[in-house]
């Protein structure tokens, strides 16, 4: 069987948690004898090298709809579906805050692609976007899928109500690379030392992560780089951190693994999450997780996380406290090592494209 594996056009150049999920399932997918290729949205393709296409991330239609309109072959979609709207009308700052909070989700979305496009930042895929607009052009995609593959079931469920459209659908967990998140019992975990693993951006929301444990007893450790167009955020949280902050860029996972192994708590207080990669892989290697109350992460932590107010100063912290102070979530760790695996993950969507093609 033959895919072509769509995705945006900066996968890899602006690696995020869609860079692994899209890595690690092609990789499962060869495993099991399906040999997918990974395109940019961006890339001339040839079609007819292909049974079934499968893109990557929902609310980017635009880099969707462009192979559609050539392609005449079933397709699939991963969503990825994201709810900014949260951190757009609180955050945002200047007349691009004081617009997107006049605007509905669709238009903040077809807002910032048009401002990425204008500023060279991102190709804009099909012109038809210009006149169908994102909720016109997502509700097409819809309409048009043969599946798609929820990271949950709250996801699903969001994109049905937002859309009024029920296609075919498979929650798909994300995961973690089983073999190199494997927890050591022996190395004691360090009761003082945050770890927070994650692109530096306003969604992620480090700037509130340091002021809530600015001057504490926590030592917290932020890894990541800053996101593109969002330099001057990380200057922000830079000036605002006191002593008790450290700042790494950017790891390797495999780079990762004595952070994790060595820290109490994982957090990951943003204004939205579909899951947070870097917390499944924390809680497989020992970490109490805190994370975030908006979005779909309760499907996958449930009662096993500390979940916390991302515009509260006060709820950080307290989740921070009260995670620090309870023992190692073994029932946590085993359970992302059973069922959240990318070759769980890659058997559920090979059987998928067996149907469809």
């Amino acid at each position: 069987m033959r895919v072509a594996f769509i995705t945006r056009s900066s996968l890899f150049s602006v690696p995020g948690g869609d860079t692994i999920q899209t890595l690690e399932t092609v990789r499962h997918l060869n495993l099991l004898g399906i040999h997918p290729d990974i395109k940019l949205s961006c890339e001339s393709i040839d079609y007819d090298d292909f049974d079934i296409l499968h893109f990557v991330n929902l609310g980017r239609p635009a880099d969707i709809l462009v192979h559609l309109t050539k392609a005449r072959l079933p397709f699939v979609v991963t969503t990825n579906f994201v709810d900014y709207s949260s951190f757009d009308r609180q955050n945002r700052k200047g007349l691009p805050g004081l617009l997107l909070k006049q605007l509905s989700v669709d238009g903040t979305e077809y807002c910032k692609t048009l401002f990425r496009w204008i500023r060279g930042k991102d190709n804009l895929g099909t012109p038809s976007y210009l006149w169908k607009g994102q909720r016109r052009c997502i509700t097409q995609i819809l309409e048009q899928a043969k599946h798609l593959f929820s990271n949950s079931k709250s996801e699903y469920d969001a994109i049905v109500s937002a859309y009024q459209v029920s296609p075919n659908y498979s929650s798909i967990p994300n995961a973690i690379n089983k073999n190199l998140f494997r927890n050591n019992d022996e190395i004691k975990k360090d009761y003082s030392m945050v770890l927070c693993v994650a692109r530096i951006e306003g969604i992620k929301n480090q700037l509130n992560l340091i002021r809530a444990l600015n001057h504490t007893e926590f030592r917290l450790i932020l890894i990541g780089k800053a996101a593109p167009n969002q330099r001057s955020y990380y200057e922000e949280c830079k000036r605002a951190a006191a002593s008790n902050i450290e700042f790494i860029s950017h790891l390797p996972q495999t780079e990762l693994l004595p952070y994790y192994q060595k820290a109490k708590v994982h957090i990951l207080p943003s204004w939205f999450e579909t899951t947070g990669l870097s917390s499944l892989e924390a809680a497989a290697m020992g970490c109490n997780i805190v994370i975030t109350n908006k979005g779909y992460a309760r499907d996958y932590f449930q009662e096993d996380a500390v979940y916390c107010d991302p515009g509260s100063i006060e709820s950080i912290f307290s989740a921070v406290s009260i995670a620090s102070a309870l023992p190692s979530n073994k029932t946590l760790m085993s359970r992302v090592a059973s069922e959240y695996t990318w070759d769980k993950a890659a058997s559920q969507i090979a059987n998928i494209y067996k149907q469809i093609v």
